[in-house]
Order: C-alpha cells, then sequence, then structure tokens
C-alpha cells in the first residue's frame, strides 16, 4: 500500500504546500519514525491553514495516517498554536473518536518562526537537524496540513491539485480566505476581495516576512502561494523587500554596528548551528576579502527574516545580504557540509521566541489581522497561466500543445525524466491558448 500511496501522490502533482514546493512522493519514499503535520500557519495574517484544519480535519488526518502508512511511521502529530481554538477544538473531536491510530495534536506557542522545520522537529522531538540538512536526518517527515489534505484526495479519489487555497488580506475591501484555481492571476483575486482601497500599493505574494513583492497583476497562483497581501506602496514591509541590492550591500558595509542583535535572535544560532550574521556582516567590509569559511554559512541561512525586521537596532538586512551570497554560492555549485556532529541549543532560546503579536506591532501589520472568513463560492475565471515549474527541482515537461482542450485535472506538464519535479494539471476547462514556461487556458 506505502508505494501504491507513494504513486498517487506523484501523479497527483503534490508538493509542499507550506515552503519552497518540494516534491511530496520524494518525502514519502522513505522510513521514520514520525511524521509531523505542520499547522503552525508561523507567518503573521497567513489564515489558510488554520481554515483547513478546522473545516476539514478528516481530509488532513486523513492525509496525514496516509503518510505515516507510506514511510511506516510509528506516530503522526498534528501541529497547531494553541490560539487558533476552533481548529484546535475540532482536531480534538475528530482525535477522539479512535479513528486515526497513532496521530496526536500539539498545540504550539504564538511565536516566529514556529513553522521553521527544523524548529518543529526541536520543540516536538528535541532533535536538532543538521546544518544545511532535512528533517528526515533525524527520523521525521514535516509536511504541510495542504499537503496532507492533497494526499488524502489523491489517495482516495485519485483528484490532481487543481486548486491552492490562501489568504487575501491587508489594504482590500473584502479580506477572505479562499480556494483558487491554480494559474488565476493576482489581480483577478484582489478583484474578487473588491479591490485595493489605497493608491499607490504594492502586492505581496506570501506573507510580511518571506514574502515577495510582484509588480504584474498577471503573476499567476501557484501551489505555493499561501497568501495576496496588499499594502500601501511606503509600507515598511514593502521597502525592506525592494530596496536595491547594491544599496543593501553598501549600507551594510558603513552603518552595521556590531551588536549581535542578529545572532542572538537567529532562530538557527539558536538551534546550535553556527551561522551567526554578525561575522557575515562584518565580512561585507574586510580587507582582504571576505572569508569564504564564513561565507559558506549564508548557504544555511533560512531566511525567515528575524534578523532585518526584528533584530537590526541600524535597520539594515543580515537576510537579503546572505540571500544575496547564498545565490552567489549556489551558481558556483557551492555546497555547506555540517561543520559540527553535535549541537547545542543554547539556553536562551526559550526566552528569545519573537511573539507573534510584538512581530506584527514592529511591522505595522496589526490592524490586517482580521481572521477573514471564507469565501465559499466556487471561483470562476476565464484564463490561467499555470508555470510548469511550481516546486523544487526541474520544471515540468509540457504535454500539451497550443489549440488542445483540456479539462480540469488533465495532465498539462510530466515530470521530466529521471529528475526531480511535480506534474501539473489545469485547473480548469478550456483550450490551450498558449505554451512555454507556463501553460495558458482559456475558457
Amino acid at each position: 500500500m506505502g508505494r501504491k500511496i507513494v504513486e498517487n501522490v506523484r501523479d497527483a502533482g503534490i508538493v509542499g504546500a507550506g515552503g519552497a514546493g518540494f516534491p511530496t512522493h520524494v518525502k514519502l519514499d522513505t522510513e521514520v519514525e514520525r511524521v509531523l503535520g505542520n499547522g503552525a500557519s508561523c507567518e503573521p495574517l497567513l489564515m489558510s491553514d488554520p481554515y483547513l484544519m478546522e473545516h476539514e480535519t478528516d481530509s488532513v488526518l486523513r492525509g496525514l495516517v496516509l503518510t505515516m502508512e507510506a514511510t511506516r511511521a510509528a506516530k503522526g502529530s498534528i501541529c497547531i498554536k494553541g490560539k487558533h481554538t476552533g481548529a484546535v477544538r475540532a482536531l480534538r473531536e475528530a482525535l477522539a473518536n479512535g479513528a486515526f491510530d497513532g496521530v496526536d495534536l500539539v498545540e504550539l506557542e504564538d511565536f516566529y518562526p514556529a513553522g521553521d522545520e527544523h524548529v518543529l522537529v526541536y520543540d516536538i522531538m528535541h532533535r536538532v537537524v543538521p546544518e544545511g540538512g532535512i528533517p528526515l536526518q533525524v527520523g521525521a517527515v514535516v509536511s504541510n496540513v495542504e499537503s496532507l489534505r492533497n494526499v488524502a484526495a489523491a489517495v482516495d479519489r485519485q483528484e490532481p491539485v487543481t486548486d491552492r487555497y490562501l489568504t487575501v488580506c491587508g489594504e482590500v475591501a473584502r479580506p477572505m480566505i479562499l480556494k483558487a484555481p491554480i494559474g488565476t492571476r493576482v489581480g483577478d483575486i484582489l478583484d474578487l476581495a473588491g479591490g485595493a482601497t489605497v493608491s499607490p500599493y504594492r502586492i505581496l505574494i506570501g506573507g510580511p516576512m518571506m514574502g515577495k513583492v510582484v509588480d504584474d497583476p498577471a503573476t499567476p497562483v501557484t501551489k505555493t502561494t499561501s497568501g495576496v497581501i496588499l499594502l500601501p506602496a511606503n509600507h515598511n514591509v514593502i521597502t525592506g523587500k525592494t530596496n536595491d541590492p547594491d544599496r543593501v550591500r553598501r549600507i551594510t558595509q558603513m552603518v552595521c554596528c556590531q551588536c549581535t542583535r542578529c545572532t542572538d535572535l537567529c532562530p538557527r544560532h539558536l538551534l546550535g548551528h553556527s551561522l551567526e550574521p554578525h561575522k557575515i556582516m562584518r565580512q561585507m567590509g574586510a580587507l582582504g576579502g571576505p572569508s569564504m569559511k564564513l561565507m559558506e554559512d549564508a548557504l544555511i541561512c533560512s531566511e525567515c527574516g528575524i534578523c532585518e525586521k526584528y533584530a537590526c537596532p541600524m535597520m539594515i538586512s543580515p537576510r537579503e545580504v546572505n540571500a544575496q551570497i547564498k545565490q552567489a554560492l549556489m551558481a558556483q555549485g557551492v555546497r555547506r557540509s555540517p561543520s559540527s556532529e553535535a549541537y547545542n541549543p543554547s539556553a536562551f532560546r526559550d526566552l528569545r521566541k519573537i511573539p507573534t503579536l510584538r512581530l506584527m506591532d514592529r511591522l505595522k501589520v496589526r490592524a490586517y489581522d482580521v481572521h477573514p472568513e471564507f469565501m465559499a463560492e466556487p471561483i470562476q475565471v476565464e484564463e490561467v497561466i499555470i508555470p510548469l515549474r511550481q516546486h523544487i527541482g526541474a520544471p515540468a515537461e509540457a504535454v500539451v500543445k497550443k489549440g488542445d482542450r483540456v479539462r480540469r485535472g488533465d495532465l498539462v506538464g510530466k515530470i521530466p525524466e529521471n529528475a526531480l519535479g511535480a506534474a501539473v494539471h489545469a485547473s480548469i476547462d478550456g483550450v490551450v491558448t498558449g505554451v512555454d514556461d507556463a501553460v495558458t487556458i482559456k475558457r
């Protein structure tokens, strides 16, 4: 049965819905001790995961049990912040009937980044994932709750991934949670939410800490789009994400005061990893050039954003500098090997967790934390633009051509031979009007 589950998940094109989109069938094709269902929803403002746990409870738990079966895990845990009382109640009621053997509920504190998989594994299992490593190395698989819901749909109903649950909020007339066909333009999403209430504005895809600013309203929703947030163009979240990269480096060289706060609050450093952002910042202005050993530490940065959005008193951006270094090193094929076989988490770790409410105040986004309702009406869009790469690995290979008629759920992109990837499916009925790095379908 385990092999069949993996095949169903592969055919459905399921990827990690809470991060960069790692193909889920690869995660399931292994053996672990414990599966962690990640419902921490740690980014401020994003509420689709708590919604799913409250309203599609059995599907989420069924997906967890199937993932346990595929990985031969003896135990599974749904991990959720205790503040989501409706979802906690629904999960407890579902688990009380005994239909989900081996599954328990773990209530988390309300801090950021509770949903980082390294942080989650340590908080639940008290094991440190190695630097640059994955939870598998310490006997765990971590899967987002929407991914679990999709696993249940794939195995029980042979449904591929054609839609994405996401939060729409910020300066919109009607904040909401909705289920959008993959490939829907974010401009259409904002129209559904009643449009902007400010001008000028910018569009943020994802959360305020790790999300990306986009300028094109034709940008499509993908399997990893957790939120569409509209903010004033001069909002500090936006300006911090749109600074010129060269300017960021110059300011870092001139302004960093070497106070160590970025390191003191870094979640990975607090787990015992060797990452020390302040030392990387120091190297940016070092005579004779930077130390390659220190620069390689940037490869183990999770880019959570605490250093730039919360820790730094000088308002510079260690996260952005680390991201630039990572991009350059990865282009050169540099890989980061663990620098230690044993890790000693900081004794101050619990005291240095970042409370979500305090973080929202620092970001000036608490006014947008409205816990919106779900838009139950089916969304009708006339055209979708479905990227062939919505995941880690190689882009899918198109199996359709211009003029082909497709139905929702039909395969439009397959995994390349002998490659890490994920299948892609039509999200609406219609005619293929374009095929390049995306498949465009018009009703």
